[in-house]
């Protein structure tokens, strides 16, 4: 049983509410858990989510020592909310996403939700910011390659090794949703 009274995590300003940013209070008045949220089927994610969430990225924020955000999406065919670590990449406090999948030859599953839903939510730290995903590609892309490879060094051997054109995202700042 939940309590109908919403929330807004991280204290995002007043305006429409979307169902990314829909949240209720438990009757214990626990933590905060948007309404349609579905946990990652894997356990590893599942679990950096919740622990990045419960203590504001203190714990489950980094990957292989490099630091991560957490990019909350809305499924492509289900409408669910989704929600998945990706590396932190941030220039001029713009961020991006790279669809990497470890260099898989598929792209994640986050990477069509953002096509099908560009506007998400990105949690660095105890900040939530309401983004919309663009979809880079040509000299904005090649730039920005140059920024997430210093962020994360695996990305060169993902691209070799990925038999794909990885896509990447940069990730805009909305006022509100």
């Amino acid at each position: 049983m939940i309590d109908e009274e919403p929330a807004r995590p991280g204290g995002m300003a007043p305006g429409p509410i979307s169902s990314i940013q829909v949240v209720y209070r438990t009757p214990r008045g626990g933590c905060l858990c948007p309404v349609n949220y579905e946990p990652s089927p894997s356990e590893r994610v599942r679990d950096q989510v919740a622990r990045y969430e419960a203590t504001d990225g203190a714990e489950g924020g980094t990957l292989e020592g490099k630091p991560v955000v957490i990019l909350t999406t809305t499924g492509a065919r289900s409408g669910k909310t989704r929600k998945t670590p990706v590396i932190r990449i941030v220039q001029d406090g713009t961020y991006a996403a790279v669809a990497s999948a470890g260099g898989a030859p598929h792209d994640p599953g986050w990477y069509h939700n953002l096509v099908a839903y560009p506007v998400a939510e990105l949690q660095d730290g105890a900040e939530h910011r309401a983004v919309r995903a663009r979809e880079i590609h040509g000299a904005e892309k090649d730039r920005w390659w140059v920024v997430a490879e210093s962020f994360w060094p695996h990305f060169p051997a993902y691209r070799a090794n990925a038999g794909r054109e990885i896509p990447m995202f940069v990730l805009e700042p909305l006022e509100s949703l």
